[in-house]
């Protein structure tokens, strides 16, 4: 029986400039990380609290890209 490969989403910290939270979604949905970090702007613009929060839960959900 072959198990099938799953995509996983990482924090990537090589291409990360603050935690890697945008890059590992942006490396997770195969763009470019400027658009990710681009609407995670807007994002925090509009809903600063929610955004915030769920940042930091991504730092600390996230494992790292090994």
């Amino acid at each position: 029986m072959k198990l099938s490969s799953q995509k996983r989403i990482y924090r990537d910290l090589d291409s990360g400039v603050i935690s890697g939270v945008c890059a590992g979604v942006a490396r997770y949905f195969d763009i470019d990380a400027v658009w990710v970090r681009g609407a995670a702007v807007v994002a925090l613009i509009f809903m600063p609290a929610i955004i915030l929060l769920a940042y930091f839960a991504a730092v600390i959900l996230l494992p790292r890209l090994a």
